[in-house]
């Protein structure tokens, strides 16, 4: 039978050889035809054509360590400014490290293939190839150390309102430095993009916080603010008329806590809610040994986090997202036009508020 079959519709694999005019954009539209190479493809396109319309709240989550290998200046900060990510969620560590930067402190490129041993004698810290002095270290816990020592620091806030505070020390020493976009924490600050952390003690920055409690500094991170905070964000889009959309970096907790902000306002607050809209992935991890940093957008939708009906607009792919990140990065930075920044940072009481008065609504009405 020569009938043409509903499977073999896709796009022929014919690609152009590359040459020596070949762009990012042709490399990933033309060659990248199968195996992870398509889901690279298909998580630039889902990003590009629909993430990225203006009623889209995008949402980030990092893990792995991302800012000691250069991602925050070359890919993250880039795509905030270009309006491609509107918050984030990332763990302690990385926004540690990308403080390093904001100081002018500096990390070098080094060799995995060296004794450990010799780099302790030598005060030389090593994370897998990236070399940086000891005292990199050191300043950077003398930075938060004293920047916590503000009277604006001295109550109980949510892990996005310290890291604005902290950018906008971070984004003053980068002037004082004649440095800009260094720092992602300075980024975030300038361009009002929260960012959140999902395990507050859980980093250099958490354990100076701690060091400083006993001495008496009143600075406490509620994750209570923080749970809260990341539903009203996605329950404002939705109710706005608008979707949400979640890049996942790596896994993780961050990953979790990115999700869970939909069986928040459904299973806990009882608020209705269908789930996020649109779930791209990039990460290493497999699914079949349990773990969270490994599960799938069709496991999400079993807890709620997924909107079932999206599931043709969720894309995984594995690969190694120093890789895959700047490349999507690069094709969505030549392929779409910047967007309005949201500005969330400065809308987090009033998104706030409609939760609360939601909740609050449902509660009476028992």
């Amino acid at each position: 039978m020569n009938k043409q079959h509903s499977f073999l519709k896709g796009k022929k694999i014919q690609p152009q050889p590359i040459n020596y005019n070949t762009k990012i954009t042709d490399l990933i539209e033309n060659t990248f035809s199968a195996y992870n190479a398509a889901r690279l493809r298909e998580a630039a396109l889902l990003y590009n054509e629909k993430m990225l319309a203006n009623d889209v709240t995008v949402g980030m989550s990092l893990t792995g360590a991302l800012t000691p290998a250069g991602i925050g200046i070359s890919c993250i900060i880039p795509l905030m400014e270009a309006g491609f990510i509107d918050w984030i969620i990332s763990t302690g560590a990385n926004l540690y490290h990308d403080t390093h930067f904001g100081l002018g402190l500096a990390l070098h490129q080094g060799t995995p293939f060296v004794d450990d041993q010799v780099l302790r004698e030598d005060e030389i810290v090593r994370i897998y190839d990236i070399f940086f002095d000891y005292k990199v270290l050191l300043d950077t816990d003398a930075f938060f150390r004293e920047i916590i020592q503000a009277n604006e620091f001295q109550k109980s806030m949510g892990s996005a309102e310290f890291h604005y505070l902290a950018g906008k020390y971070v984004a003053a020493r980068e002037e004082k430095l004649g440095i800009k976009n260094q720092s992602l924490l300075a980024a975030a600050y300038r361009l009002n993009v929260p960012i959140y952390t999902s395990s507050p003690g859980d980093s250099s920055i958490g354990m100076n916080i701690a060091a400083m409690a006993l001495s008496g500094n009143k600075l406490q991170i509620d994750p209570n603010i923080d749970v809260n905070e990341t539903a009203a964000i996605v329950l404002a889009a939705k109710r706005a008329g608008g979707k949400t959309a979640v890049f996942i970096v790596g896994g993780g907790s961050p990953k979790n806590f990115m999700l869970q902000t939909e069986p928040q306002i459904q299973e806990v607050l009882g608020i209705d809610e269908k789930g996020h809209d649109y779930f791209l992935q990039l990460t290493d991890a497999r699914p079949d040994t349990g773990g969270l940093s490994g599960a799938t957008p069709s496991e999400a939708v079993s807890w709620g986090k997924v909107d079932p009906q999206m599931l043709p607009d969720t894309v995984v792919c594995y690969s190694d997202s120093t890789i895959s990140l700047p490349l999507i990065a690069s094709y969505v930075m030549a392929k779409h036009t910047k967007r309005p920044l949201k500005k969330l940072f400065a809308s987090r009481e009033s998104m706030v508020n409609l939760l609360k008065d939601e909740y609050e609504a449902l509660r009476a009405n028992r």
